[in-house]
């Protein structure tokens, strides 16, 4: 509903020079700030792990109280726009970091972590469709109004957060990831605490595997945001810009459900050949639109790229559950999103900057995943010829 607000007011709302000026405001008075920002909240709240339940319900009241600023400026059209977007992009941050803690602490008996997370963005994929209809119904009444959608829907959520069992608000067996397993961090547990644990490594497989799916979170911002203004400029034969971008969001959105679904089905088999495969076809996808630029085959890379993104996350998640330690996992996948998180953003800056030739900068991304594919492949290669079992002592 935040999302079908700004888009009229940044984007459909002024000539399409003007909105890639206004989007590239947008990102860098929100998503740089976010991006120096986000770093800071993993490490931040895993210094607050009695209160999760209180965090959780406190990012929500605070994008409650933002939806209501955005409500006032998406109609005045003033500077509050750009900080209370930061905001709102910030408290989104801190709960998707406070949720990936507390999941690991909901888990019934026999229920794999990966199951778990597979379900849970399944989940947020079918509000997305519910909600995108339901705020553009909205929208009609007047721009303010998804945004009072919004409003609700957060503080229905600040009371849901209390509801979750006090169970997860404890830490007991919980410990700070240093993401590495270099030769200087390869011997089991340190002696010393480590003064700056930061995002390097754990192992072999995991490090290979988030290089390839930042290439795809890289791969996934750039779509957005150059083919946003590309449809927006020469939309599909027949079509309005609308649909248009309508149409490959659908397809992006259908493709990323049904990687969910497979990859909780799949579940953490061969983890590293998945990723190479889809990694493989995702490139193979974007040299074929850039080569035969159509309609069609925009919509069907979109639907590729949101599949093997899904699946690809699923499969990281896989190889952080089977290589990380239970005693730091949690903090592990919320430091490992914030990097993809940051990749999205660098795809979205290159997309804003491109010429709008669709040949052109369908060469661009499939440069960007091809990069990604190259540094990885041979390392998750020969993590799934060792079968993983290498497993790094993580401090």
């Amino acid at each position: 509903m935040i999302t079908v607000a700004l888009a009229s007011t940044v984007f459909f709302s002024v000539p399409t020079d003007e909105a890639r000026g206004r989007v590239a405001l947008y990102l860098g008075i929100t998503m740089a700030p976010f991006t120096l920002l986000a770093p800071v909240i993993g490490p931040l709240l895993d210094r607050l792990p009695h209160g999760r339940r209180a965090a959780m319900a406190g990012a929500m009241l605070a994008r409650a109280m933002l939806a209501l600023i955005l409500s006032g400026a998406v109609v005045a059209g003033t500077f509050e726009l750009y900080p209370a977007a930061l905001g709102v992009l910030v408290a989104s941050k801190a709960y998707g970091v406070v949720r990936s803690a507390v999941v690991p602490r909901l888990l019934p008996p026999r229920f794999s972590l990966v199951k778990a997370n597979s379900r849970v963005t399944l989940g947020g994929l079918l509000a997305t469709g519910v909600a995108a209809p339901i705020g553009a119904g909205l929208h009609a009444l007047g721009p303010r109004w998804p945004l009072y959608g919004a409003f609700v829907i957060f503080i229905a959520g600040t009371f849901l957060s209390f509801s979750l069992p006090p169970k997860v608000d404890s830490a007991k067996g919980e410990d700070t990831a240093l993401l590495a397993a270099d030769e200087e961090h390869l011997h089991g547990p340190h002696l010393k605490p480590v003064k700056r644990p930061g995002l390097r490594t754990v192992g072999i497989a995991v490090t290979h595997a988030l290089g390839a799916n930042a290439a795809l979170r890289c791969l996934s911002g750039f779509l957005i945001f150059f083919l946003a203004f590309l449809l927006r400029e020469h939309p599909m034969s027949g079509q309005s810009a609308a649909v248009s971008l309508g149409i490959v969001a659908v397809c992006a959105g259908t493709g990323n459900a049904c990687g969910t679904a497979v990859g909780a089905w799949l579940r953490s088999r061969a983890p590293e050949i998945i990723i190479v495969t889809v990694v493989a076809f995702v490139l193979a996808a974007a040299i074929t639109a850039a080569i035969f630029f159509g309609a069609v085959l925009v919509a069907f890379l979109a639907a590729i790229a949101g599949f093997a993104q899904a699946l690809a996350k699923l499969s990281l998640d896989a190889l952080i559950q089977r290589d990380v330690p239970e005693l730091v996992r949690t903090s592990a996948f919320a430091r490992s999103e914030t990097l993809l998180q940051m990749a999205w953003v660098l795809g979205g800056a290159v997309g804003i900057a491109l010429p709008l030739n669709g040949t052109l900068g369908l060469l661009v991304g499939a440069g960007i995943v091809a990069t990604g594919w190259l540094t990885t492949v041979r390392g998750l290669i020969r993590s799934a010829r060792q079968g993983g079992t290498a497993r790094p002592h993580v401090a």
